[in-house]
């Protein structure tokens, strides 16, 4: 069997071909055994001074070119070093360029909520286009107005039927009891975590918190019965984990017999790892649209894998079919 090739063709000489950057090089090359072809090779280099250097070693003359980069840590240099990537092919003449970013950096500045501040979002959202993007595939947005600060399409993604199907294999295996309950760590997310709950066949409770500061939350009042209950708390990230181990504690001294965490992406910045490794979470569930650290104990990690979903949605796209169909009409949990 002679080996895979680094594109696919379609019967109209369209070609597919996939490049990941450096955030997201393991699961760019998942993306691309999916799709049955080889990553495409890209050289990335920083300079002394810190600049960035990017030259594709083969041709994407014409090519439907797919980049994976997800804008986590270093958030910035992963940003420009996607934007130079899209510089990069447009320059090549590639013919359409897809930016695959599992993690959307600067997500959370959607919004004005003081006076003199940016919405950073839709900067780089801006950033995106004007360098040359002609589409974005994304993954459990933070707000989804994200979306509206486009011009061109943008194919929202979630990992939550993964989630879901992780804890209906563990309810199985392990009998997490008949009484499951999904809690939502603020107002805004009660939404997915009551779709969560749906699909679980569980109840449904809310914590309220308030924002002293950035990155900073504290949790006020717990709405909903967990006694005797197994309880999972659901959110699109965790970042440094305060606010979900205060949660943790709160769900679990009002009788939670055990809590479990889940969340699309793992930032884990800061004390995060050792926030979680000393809290009451017996397992914390993530995917692996953000690297997980080094130092995460893999008794308390559980990580899934995105590819498949990526994989598909990119597939769609390349042949003008519907990416909303993969998720049964279900990507839009906002």
């Amino acid at each position: 069997m002679s080996s895979a090739s680094t594109s696919i063709d379609r019967h109209d000489s369209k070609r597919l071909m996939v490049f990941a950057g450096r955030s997201s090089r393991v699961l760019g090359e998942r993306i691309a055994s999916r799709l049955g072809i080889e990553l495409g090779e890209v050289r990335l280099t920083t300079f002394a001074n810190g600049e960035l250097y990017v030259r594709y070693e083969e041709s994407v003359r014409g090519a439907d070119v797919f980049l994976v980069q997800s804008t986590n840590r270093p958030v910035n240099d992963s940003l420009m070093e996607l934007l130079i990537m899209i510089d990069a092919a447009k320059l090549a003449s590639a013919h359409r360029i897809t930016a695959v970013i599992p993690w959307y950096g600067y997500s959370r500045q959607d919004k004005k909520s003081a006076p003199r501040e940016p919405i950073t979002s839709r900067l780089v959202a801006d950033l995106l286009q004007a360098v040359g993007v002609d589409r974005v595939l994304t993954m459990d947005l933070h707000a989804g107005q994200v979306q509206g600060f486009f011009s061109v399409p943008v194919d929202h993604m979630t990992a939550v039927p993964l989630l879901v199907d992780h804890f209906m294999e563990r309810s199985y295996e392990d009998d997490l009891g008949e009484k499951l309950v999904v809690v939502s760590p603020d107002a805004g997310r009660a939404k997915l975590a009551n779709h969560f709950a749906e699909k679980l066949g569980g109840t449904l409770a809310v914590l309220t918190k308030q924002r002293p500061d950035h990155n900073e939350a504290e949790v006020t009042l717990l709405i909903g019965d967990v006694q005797d209950r197994s309880a999972i708390l659901i959110d699109d990230m965790i970042d440094t984990a305060g606010t979900l181990c205060a949660g943790a504690q709160v769900v679990r001294d009002a009788g939670a017999t055990r809590v479990f965490a889940a969340a699309t992406h793992g930032l884990l910045s800061g004390r995060a790892v050792e926030r979680l490794r000393d809290s009451c979470i017996e397992e914390v569930v993530l995917t692996d649209t953000v690297p997980l650290p080094e130092d995460a104990p893999p008794d308390l990690f559980r990580v899934l894998s995105v590819d498949r979903i990526l994989a598909d949605s990119v597939h769609n796209v390349f042949c003008d079919e519907s990416v909303s169909e993969i998720f049964a009409g279900e990507n839009q949990l906002f």
